[in-house]
């Protein structure tokens, strides 16, 4: 008996131990037939190819036989809030490679990185370009059949002060508030042995200290966090065999430059040169320099570095995925990869400190390339760059849950715990109660934003309100990131002890406020039925001076609902009963009608419509409300077909989220539509640069609302049960896997209409698995 269980058992583990390989298998395949190849050089930075990791991104491109790169990196904030580049990288080689019959530049998904080949006269060559997922590091790699010299130029348009044209304010935080004859201050830059070395050291006062003194929080300035005050950014650029040869100038898209060149000493078939970056907020730049000295010093050769980097990107693609259909490069067949090659993007900022901004990411280049009137500098976004606006964000990251991606979530998590006390100081300072105000357009420091917050105000006028027709009374949108934290312990039962404080913080603001202004409207702080009046409020930028928002009542019955089902060790008995007893002031939400049909309400009562968001589909998603198999699915229906904002907002552009709340109410025509808009080609060379819709190029929540939509489609959960299918249409082959909560994946098949394959771990979550019963 004994001996029959240990074959038993060996055939078991060789059985297990194959079906991981070709688990593993199949994630690199996937990723692999996604490659993008080019056969042809670029014309400008507007054709150029993403590429990074860790923190860092780089937009690659060859042009007239030079190879070039923009390189950004997740916090390099100047003391105007600008999202700054750390310059460009010109490479050039001789003989010119690139300038040959056969070129091919590609992007290895699988592995994170590009790789440029070319042949000229016999001569052949590549070069690998790659970001160290766990060093601030670029890596470029020259390789030849023959003996060639390179010349590596570190090229900088902030090499001189530049005064800042009246549009280019819309990249900064003073937008159109900015004071006359702005100034951008060069960056100091210079040989230093056989390196080039460059940084920008931010000043001890900035945009920061006037936003302060504008919202009259000068009394408690010293208790604010502050992430700009002396902030140095920068790095250096060397190879081995290289050495400093003079400085060059020029113009590229309109804008001058200066070059610190670099050449090689010798001609060599193998060329190496590394790019090493550091930020730090520093008491004297000696002490920065020291610090990205000690960075240089940790670091091996490429071929030591790259295993480690490119085991992270092997276990990353094989998290998650989603391959549609089989004959390559048709229709469906194009947003599966187009879906992966967002994902990419994104993980380029998987060790981020600071969260991917939605308009443009690390991978913006210069605007003249999006819009012909903006002859401005490639630091350039619209929006703003260390401005924070909510709305948007959010749907950058929600994606990020059922692909696992939660270390990528983490930038996003910290980004809001280091801003809590910011927001309750607001609180305190302005109405002297408890709790965090998160306004929609916030700095990084979790103050209003300087322009947004209004330089014409009434002295009379509330000094925590936004004097903005959009943005007024718009604080629910945190709640949406409370959600995200709370996902994280139902998917991974990871402790989120630390997140507690900061999701009750949120609650309390709009408990303590919203008596508060009742209290100073008239006697009593509720209505007549024991409950909040949320009065002035806003659904999204649409709805205002609502009373009542739908979106907000939603918010705060979710999160408050999850708060309450986490694990006893979460919370003590005195918390859970005063998280109950707010959870009973919380109004119900409204409903109205369409043509005798019952929908659900935008608000109990609203003044205007500003914009064009359909909050009153929220409780359809994000907060879950109403969906597939649950309770009040035909007015949730009605809502989508009927009320007649919904339907004149409709639209897949940019940040709309109509695709979203079809493929969540099951409705498969419509959310492969209206998906399928979402996730095609995008205007440019690289597939997923698109927009800029509402925002920027590339811009991140039109590509992460594609992905949410995808994601709805195949896998939706409700308590327990995992529904397949929902909204998927059954001619369409997809093989995915997604995850659920409680530490769950789900890997589906489907083939020619039939389900061929389903791996549920861990196993026993199988049970809970179902196809929707709409799925044909």
């Amino acid at each position: 008996m004994d001996i029959k269980r240990a074959v038993y058992r060996k055939y078991f583990l060789l059985i297990l131990l194959a079906i991981m390989q070709w688990h593993l298998f199949f994630a690199q395949s996937v990723a692999s037939q996604y490659n993008v190849v080019w056969n042809s050089a670029s014309t400008n930075a507007g054709a150029s190819m993403p590429c990074g990791g860790g923190d860092i991104g780089m937009n690659i491109w060859v042009e007239q036989g030079d190879l070039l790169l923009y390189i950004s990196r997740s916090g390099n904030f100047d003391e105007n809030n600008v999202l700054m580049k750390n310059g460009r990288i010109r490479l050039q080689l001789n003989p010119g490679i690139f300038n040959g019959k056969i070129f091919k530049q590609e992007l290895h998904l699988q592995q994170g990185y590009i790789t440029v080949e070319g042949e000229n006269n016999g001569v052949r060559g590549s070069v690998k370009i790659w970001a160290d997922v766990f060093h601030p590091v670029v890596h470029m790699e020259i390789t030849a059949n023959k003996k060639i010299q390179a010349t590596a130029i570190y090229e900088n348009w902030r090499y001189r002060n530049r005064m800042v044209k009246s549009k280019e304010n819309l990249a900064n935080s003073w937008k159109w508030n900015a004071p006359k004859n702005l100034t951008y201050s060069k960056d100091s830059i210079r040989f230093f042995g056989n390196r080039v070395l460059f940084y920008h050291y931010n000043p001890i006062r900035t945009i920061f200290d006037t936003t302060v003194q504008q919202q009259g929080l000068a009394m408690v300035k010293e208790q604010l966090y502050n992430p700009l005050k002396q902030l140095a950014f920068g790095g250096y650029l060397e190879g081995t065999n290289f050495s400093p040869a003079g400085n060059s100038t020029g113009t590229y898209a309109n804008t001058d430059y200066m070059g610190w060149i670099l050449q090689t000493k010798e001609a060599r078939k193998q060329q190496e040169l590394q790019l090493v970056l550091h930020n730090e907020q520093v008491n004297s730049i000696a002490d920065w320099q020291k610090a990205l000295e000690e960075k240089g010093k940790q670091l091996n050769n490429s071929k030591k570095e790259f295993p480690a980097t490119h085991q992270w990107w092997k276990e990353f693609w094989n998290r998650s995925f989603i391959q549609i259909g089989n004959n390559l490069h048709d229709s469906a067949w194009e947003l599966g990869r187009n879906y992966q090659l967002f994902r990419y993007m994104l993980a380029c900022n998987s060790k981020g400190t600071w969260p991917t901004k939605f308009n443009g990411g690390l991978f913006t280049v210069d605007p003249v390339f999006t819009d012909t009137a903006l002859q401005l500098t490639p630091d350039f976004r619209n929006w703003g760059g260390g401005v924070h606006t909510a709305q948007n964000q959010r749907l950058v990251y929600f994606p990020m849950i059922p692909s696992g991606d939660w270390d990528l979530l983490q930038a996003q998590f910290d980004f809001y715990l280091r801003i809590l006390k910011n927001a309750e100081i607001r609180s305190n300072t302005y109405w002297q109660h408890g709790g965090a105000c998160f306004t929609e357009q916030m700095e990084n420091y979790g103050l209003p934003n300087f322009a947004e917050y209004g330089q014409k105000r009434s002295a009379s006028f509330d000094k925590g309100v936004e004097y903005n027709a959009w943005l007024e009374y718009e604080w629910d949108t945190v709640l949406e990131f409370c959600l995200m934290m709370l996902e994280e312990q139902s998917y991974t039962h990871k402790d989120i002890s630390d997140k507690i404080p900061f999701i009750k913080s949120c609650l309390h603001f709009f408990d303590a406020h919203y008596q508060y202004l009742a209290k100073h409207r008239g006697i009593k702080g509720l209505d007549e039925n024991g409950q909040l009046v949320l009065y002035p409020g806003s659904g999204g930028e649409t709805y205002k001076m609502a009373n009542n928002s739908s979106s907000t009542i939603a918010a705060l019955q979710t999160v408050t609902n999850r708060l309450l089902a986490l694990p006893d060790n979460y919370l003590t008995v005195l918390e859970r009963k005063q998280l109950d007893s707010f959870r009973k002031r919380i109004p119900p939400i409204s409903f109205t009608s369409f043509n005798g049909a019952v929908t659900i309400a935008p608000a109990k009562i609203w003044e205007r419509i500003q914009n064009e968001e359909s909050t009153q589909l929220y409780p359809v998603f994000p907060w879950r409300i109403y969906g597939v198999g649950k309770p009040g699915f035909d007015t949730a229906l009605n809502t989508f077909y009927k009320d007649t904002n919904v339907v004149k907002f409709r639209s897949p552009v940019g940040w709309k989220q109509d695709n979203i709340w079809a493929a969540a109410l099951g409705l498969t025509r419509e959310a492969w539509q209206l998906t399928a808009y979402k996730l095609k080609n995008g205007p440019r060379r690289f597939p997923t640069f698109w927009g800029p819709g509402f925002d920027w190029v590339p811009d991140h929540n039109w590509g992460g609302s594609g992905m949410i939509g995808l994601q709805e489609m195949l896998v939706q959960t409700a308590g327990k049960r995992i529904i397949l299918f929902p909204a998927w249409p059954k001619n369409t082959d997809v093989h995915f896997k997604l995850h659920a909560p409680d530490q769950t994946t789900v890997e589906a098949t489907l083939k020619n209409g039939e389900i061929i394959g389903l791996i549920v771990t861990p196993a026993e979550r199988k049970k809970d698995v179902e196809i929707w019963k709409g799925f044909k």
